[in-house]
């Protein structure tokens, strides 16, 4: 089934971006000054959008064609975790990200800061929601 193996490729690249951005450019941003971590942030942020975004929507899409070949439910319950970032990201992120997209730089501080860090747990539900979709994905390949 090539649109499952596709689908799966998808997720798990949707994963591994979203674990990155948890494990390895959030600490580094962190060690920054707050004037810099809200600077690198700001442009990390929009090309960590334009690339997951479509990410999720093109997995989304493949899992449910995986699901109408196979009639196979796991497709759908892949397809459904990986849109969630959809969502999610509008309704429980994007008010953190609208503050600090908004936040001058010379305005960079403790608030700032705070919102970074909160940032960070908020991002990790992304990837734990792309790795449940690589998971259940790798499981409906697996027969």
């Amino acid at each position: 089934m090539f649109a499952g193996q596709l689908a799966l490729i998808v997720a798990a690249v949707f994963f591994g971006a979203a674990i990155y951005i948890n494990v390895a450019e959030q600490p580094a941003r962190l060690l920054l000054d707050d004037r810099s971590a809200l600077a690198e942030w700001k442009p990390a942020y929009k090309r960590g959008f334009a690339m997951q975004g479509p990410l999720a929507v093109v997995g989304f899409l493949l899992g449910l064609l995986a699901w109408w070949q196979t009639s196979d439910w796991r497709w759908l319950l892949g397809a459904a975790l990986l849109i969630a970032n959809w969502p999610y990201t509008l309704i429980a992120i994007m008010p953190t990200n609208n503050q600090l997209m908004e936040m001058p730089l010379d305005q960079a501080g403790p608030k700032s800061r705070k919102l970074l860090e909160s940032w960070a747990g908020l991002h990790a539900v992304r990837a734990a929601l792309g790795f449940l979709a690589t998971a259940t994905f790798l499981w409906a390949s697996l027969g």
